[in-house]
């Protein structure tokens, strides 16, 4: 059994372009990582191959495997794809604010959907409910196999070895990276790589606001993808140098603006970062280079960061400044 060729062959190597007209007034360079631009649309396809083919290498998949995991709904997508690729079983269990976009691509892919309508009684949030349904799932169906994105260092190895590599060979040491957080695989990936290789670049945490990760108030928040109610088992203290909290309304501003300015349509975390760099541009010297990295498509938010009516209903902001809208 072997997860190679094909479809597999495209995942990584995504392009690293100048964001030129998004911040040409600024002193210093930024550069966008387009992970997007993966097969299954998301940084997510590289922990997803990575967990998977070290878990075949292992012997702890096998051809009557049927794997299981919790998602928000991307890492859920690059699953499905590549458990399709393989011809086995796939089951992702989703809450309800995984859009309807994200829904459909997993059964595309032949994966099924276990959706938990009801939060965790004692914390108020879905992921603890997520993780209990997935443990019932598990006990139940023979064969099953828990990638589990939150506490499976396959999970940040994928972007060491992968996404961070990457940047540094075409860009050698940067300055800044910015990058948003949820299972903490990527940022503890990059943050791996960089402390391995004794660089200066200092790492910009950007979590949601709402999310406790860092120690932040616990608060409700509609977009997947970014931030968590509970800190993720690949949490560590020093995976960042800075935190910066982003709300849903700079999300939609900063999806709008990298639209408008660069014509990229990225996913609602993608704008958290932007809205993060933004914020600090004012204290990042002349001539740095940044890097941000944008994880998701846009398409998968049509119904709301894109959607003027959603975002005027549900966040009370009036997008109608921002052109990149619909």
């Amino acid at each position: 059994m072997k997860l190679e060729g094909g479809i597999v062959e495209a995942i990584g190597g995504t392009p690293l372009v100048r964001l030129e007209r998004l911040f040409e007034a600024d002193p210093f360079r930024v550069y966008g990582k387009l992970e997007w631009m993966n097969p299954g649309g998301s940084a997510k396809d590289r922990p997803a191959l990575f967990m998977i083919k070290e878990a075949i290498r292992r012997g702890e998949i096998t051809p009557d495997s049927v794997i299981i995991e919790s998602s928000s709904g991307n890492l859920a997508i690059s699953l499905a794809q590549l458990c399709c690729y393989l011809g086995i079983r796939f089951i992702c269990v989703v809450d309800i604010r995984t859009t309807e976009q994200h829904k459909q691509i997993i059964r595309s892919f032949h994966g099924e959907i276990d959706l938990v309508t009801e939060p965790d009684e004692e914390t108020g949030e879905f992921l603890p409910a997520r993780i209990r349904r997935v443990g019932e799932l598990l006990d139940r169906i023979p064969g099953s196999f828990w990638t589990n994105q939150y506490g499976n260092p396959d999970n940040y190895l994928a972007h060491a070895e992968t996404t961070m590599k990457e940047i540094g060979d075409q860009l050698g040491p940067i300055d800044y990276l910015f990058c948003g957080v949820s299972s903490c695989g990527t940022i503890r990936g990059c943050m791996e790589y960089i402390r391995s290789r004794q660089w200066s670049t200092k790492i910009v945490a950007v979590d949601a606001e709402g999310s406790v990760i860092f120690g932040g108030q616990k608060g409700p928040r509609r977009f997947p993808g970014l931030g968590a109610g509970i800190s993720p088992g690949l949490y560590r203290h020093d995976v960042a140098d800075l935190v910066v909290y982003a709300s849903e309304e700079e999300c939609v501003q900063g999806c709008r603006d990298l639209v408008r300015h660069e014509a990229i349509l990225a996913g609602a975390s993608a704008g958290g970062v932007i809205s993060a760099l933004r914020r600090m541009a004012g204290s990042i010297p002349e001539g740095a280079v940044c890097v941000v990295i944008l994880p998701d498509r846009g398409e998968r938010y049509m119904n709301t960061v894109y959607n003027d009516e959603w975002v005027r209903q549900e966040l009370n902001f009036d997008p109608s400044s921002s052109k990149g809208g619909s």
